[in-house]
């Protein structure tokens, strides 16, 4: 691990203060001082530097940040020499996302639809200059004081001919489970439905406060999505309309066919809600019957339990009344 000091100089830039720690690198806020703006610096740790696949993630995110120009994805920087390895970016002013979430449990469908379209102009974007995200998530979304978000940590993206998604390195490329698509999990190669599918969870999440599938450890959250359907989001707060709802289960299709194509095709719905039209999903009826059956199940548990409390509650009657005779 590596710490620099306020006052530092790293090359051209003097640290202002630590952002944000994490496992394998810091993020500074510095400045630049041949242009007096500030910026942020991603170091990586020493130990990290060794490590073949943080480094490959690091140079590729370094990479495709140079690539893209886009106001709604974060900007890497190009200089010239550096004295070790380091990626400058802008500096950013705003709360992550998850934060937000965190902070509100849920937001007003406005402003939710609001950032999901802005996210959508983004993938759009990066889509059209041959780059998937492929970790897409709220801690990858900055928001700034007037609700207008970036797209940050490009680490493990993908560019057209990158190396195919595989489960035995999913902790490094594979995403996040909570936002990872169904086809990323059956180890296929992720594309831009795949960014679509991660953007409908976290409106999903946004709106409802709850990730659509759930599961006491990652490996069962990840199933859960293969066999089973969302919990429908009007369950989760009925004040929803039916054609958010519907927007949403069009973003989350288990088939990538069956998904919108694209970004722009998300937008769209978002755009004009009232022309989505709803129809009596087979989600909806298998969500109903899950439901019944998990109802029956309780009832039933319930029902043996009393029935075995009873002669613990007859023992219990019995001493009572002998003690008192």
């Amino acid at each position: 691990m590596n710490t620099l000091q306020v006052g530092e100089k790293l090359d051209h830039y003097r640290i202002e203060g630590l952002a944000a720690e994490g496992g394998m690198a810091s993020i500074y806020r510095a400045i630049d001082l041949q242009t007096g703006t500030p910026v942020a610096i991603k170091v990586p740790h020493f130990e990290a530097e060794s490590d073949p696949v943080f480094f490959d993630r690091f140079k590729r995110e370094e990479e495709i940040g140079r690539r893209l120009d886009h106001p709604g994805v974060m900007k890497v920087f190009a200089d010239g020499e550096r004295s070790r390895h380091y990626m400058v970016m802008e500096w950013v002013e705003g709360r992550l996302l998850r934060t937000i979430i965190a902070d509100k449990k849920k937001l007003a469908p406005d402003r939710a639809i609001a950032i999901t379209l802005q996210v959508c102009e983004a993938l759009e974007y990066i889509h059209s200059h041959g780059v998937v995200h492929r970790d897409l998530k709220p801690e990858n979304i900055m928001v700034d004081s007037e609700d207008r978000i970036k797209l940050i940590d490009f680490g493990i993206a993908g560019s057209a001919g990158a190396r195919r998604l595989t489960f035995s390195t999913f902790s490094h490329s594979m995403g996040t489970p909570d936002y990872v698509s169904p086809e990323q999990v059956k180890s296929k190669r992720g594309d831009a439905r795949s960014d679509v599918y991660a953007l409908g969870v976290i409106f999903y999440e946004m709106l409802t406060g709850e990730v659509p599938f759930e599961g006491p450890n990652p490996l069962v959250v990840l199933n859960d999505r293969l066999v089973n359907h969302p919990i429908p989001p009007r369950e989760r707060d009925p004040q929803l309309s039916p054609q958010l709802e519907e927007i949403i289960y069009r973003a989350l299709e288990r088939n990538p066919a069956n998904r919108y194509a694209s970004a722009r095709e998300f937008a769209n719905d978002l755009r004009n809600p009232d022309s989505v039209g709803v129809v009596e999903r087979s989600e909806l009826r298998d969500w109903r019957v899950r439901r019944s059956r998990s109802s029956t199940r309780s009832k039933m548990v319930l029902f043996y339990a009393t029935v075995a409390l009873i002669p613990i509650a007859i023992m219990v009657l019995l001493l009572i009344t002998a003690r008192h005779h």
